[in-house]
């Protein structure tokens, strides 16, 4: 099924449509796979979900129903995939279809060394009609949108012209949803940690891709942590999508349908959201034989900013209580909070939520992957 835009209410209670892309949380290699969106899903109905990048060789010799599993709570759900030969991408984008996944999306974007020896990723912007040619076949094969997530430029080429004949090329091919990161790949000498932070963020292009392209849908990614950073860019383009903020704090999840949808916000509370979080790893556990660290991992940030949070997540992270049932665990988490909590201790990690000032946390690195 492809995304449908989302039906909500104005203050007058008229029905709008928003489009499908108007917020999404960024694919990232090793975080956002099912556990994470199951948990994602929790707090946001309307936003737009990403696999990790998938790559054509993983389902044409791997195991595909291990790559390609998801609940159906996680819709609406884009799988996005790694490769450039278009015979490959069509069978990955069929396959992709053919489990159900709303959109298929075409990562031209990911700068790691590693992805560009496998002939994708960034390095593919170089080669606009190979790109054009894999979107042909897949849209040729598939009822879902077909999209391309992207950067605005490689290396220290501030050449507009590059990415904007790159986008006109796609879409002849019947591209008609771009995902534009705003900062430029530098396909040598930077890791990928290093490519989201030092080429600078260039708002500013992607405003112009829109003026340009104003038949297209142009979503823009890189560096948002605030509603205020978000919400001026929806005055301008068609959709954000926000990676590493949305994994550290997930809790910003739970304000968007409200804050960006003029939806109803979740009505969960941590602890409920923590609690369907513990019955979904024992159906996991159950199912598919999953230990709870591997679902658990994800949640670390639910309670950031709360007052005992440090003691919550140190007790989830706990190796020695792996051996643990997980619902032994969260009440061992949840007192443990509650006596940091008690005792008066500062707000777990000294950290502000997404809509204040200051400067974050230290934190696990991310891979984000377009």
């Amino acid at each position: 099924m492809a995304p449908t835009p989302a039906q909500t209410l104005d203050p007058q209670g008229t029905p709008q449509s928003h489009s499908p892309w108007r917020m999404s949380v960024a694919p990232m290699m090793d975080w956002t796979d099912r556990h994470c969106r199951f948990l994602h899903r929790l707090l946001t109905q309307h936003t737009l979900l990403y696999t990790e990048m998938v790559t054509t060789g993983a389902l044409l010799h791997g195991d595909v129903g291990r790559h390609l599993r998801f609940s159906n709570e996680e819709h609406p759900l884009a799988l996005q995939l790694g490769g450039s030969e278009p015979a490959d991408l069509a069978h990955a984008a069929r396959l992709g279809a053919q489990w159900g996944f709303d959109e298929i999306n075409l990562n031209c974007g990911c700068p790691s060394e590693r992805v560009q020896r496998g002939a994708f990723g960034a390095c593919l912007m170089n080669e606009p009609q190979l790109v054009a040619d894999g979107v042909k076949a897949m849209v040729d094969v598939v009822d879902v949108p077909v999209t391309v997530k992207h950067r605005i430029g490689i290396d220290k080429s501030e050449d507009y012209g590059f990415v904007r004949d790159f986008i006109g090329t796609v879409a002849d091919a019947g591209c008609s949803v771009f995902i534009v990161h705003a900062r430029n790949a530098w396909l040598k000498g930077l890791s990928p940690k290093e490519n989201r932070e030092i080429p600078p963020l260039r708002y500013g292009v992607v405003g112009q891709l829109k003026q340009e392209f104003p038949h297209l849908t142009i979503a823009i990614n890189g560096g948002f942590t605030t509603d205020d950073s978000v919400l001026e860019q929806l005055g301008q383009v068609d959709g954000v999508m926000v990676g590493r903020e949305a994994y550290h704090n997930p809790w910003w999840l739970a304000r968007w349908d409200a804050l960006f949808y003029g939806a109803p916000p979740s009505a969960l509370s941590h602890d409920e959201v923590e609690g369907h979080m513990v019955s979904y790893m024992e159906r996991e556990a159950a199912a598919h034989g999953t230990h709870w660290s591997s679902i658990a991992r994800h949640m670390l940030g639910l309670r950031h900013g709360q007052p005992g949070s440090r003691r919550w997540r140190q007790v989830w992270s706990d190796h020695r209580l792996k051996t643990l049932p997980a619902r032994e665990v969260a009440a061992q988490a949840r007192q443990a909070q509650a006596l940091q909590r008690d005792n008066g201790a500062d707000i777990a990690d000294g950290a502000h939520s997404a809509s204040a000032a200051g400067a974050a946390p230290a934190r696990p690195a991310v891979t984000a992957v377009g």
